[in-house]
């Protein structure tokens, strides 16, 4: 008898700061795509359907230090936050919508890089609970889904990224990457075809 492998569902950077019109990232631009692209609404679907699955579910943030002593990057959009002071742990901004807040029992993982998987014990919990294949998407799709696509696949899980669970501020990044980067790694699908 053969078992399938077993999937965790990772949702990356949906938080106050990334998706919210408030947000200190957000209302550069990248809270409209998101709202534009309903992204909040189909990530809540994807989890919904995770959940009565027994999926287990992962919510990955981005969130510093207050004195940013633990962001480890010199690139200018790390400048750009620290001098916004944003994505500070403890904060509205590194908090998640009522929508798709996590649930007891759901793992939080918080990072300072665009890598979830880098200084986070992320792997290990993957690992340890004999997760096979992720299934993921959030923002920005050319930075966090692209690397989580990358590392995983490096680390050798089944991939599958929920493009309608992406979004990027500027749309032609979005459709590059889902169209001519991540199948390189990943299987692109949609939350109807993965959850039906």
């Amino acid at each position: 008898m053969t078992t399938s492998p077993k999937s965790a569902l990772l949702l990356l950077d949906l938080q106050n700061e990334m998706v919210d019109a408030k947000g200190k990232v957000g209302g550069g631009g990248l809270a409209k795509v998101v709202a534009e692209r309903q992204v909040l609404e189909n990530a809540a679907r994807a989890l919904a359907a995770a959940r009565d699955s027994g999926m287990d579910v992962v919510h990955v943030r981005l969130g510093f230090r207050a004195d940013y002593l633990d962001a480890l990057s010199l690139a200018p959009r790390v400048s750009k936050m620290k001098e916004n002071q944003a994505c500070i742990v403890g904060t509205w901004g590194t908090e998640f919508p009522a929508l798709i807040a996590p649930r007891e029992g759901e793992l939080v993982v918080t990072k300072q890089c665009v890598n979830p998987f880098f200084n986070t014990g992320l792997m290990n919990w993957l690992l340890h609970r004999n997760i096979e294949k992720l299934v993921f998407g959030g923002v920005v799709t050319n930075l966090a889904v692209e690397m989580t696509a990358r590392a995983a696949d490096d680390a050798g899980f089944g991939l599958t990224v929920l493009e309608d669970v992406c979004a990027a501020p500027n749309p032609a990044w979005h459709a590059f990457s889902t169209e001519n980067i991540l199948p390189l790694f990943a299987t692109v699908s949609s939350i109807k075809s993965v959850f039906g």
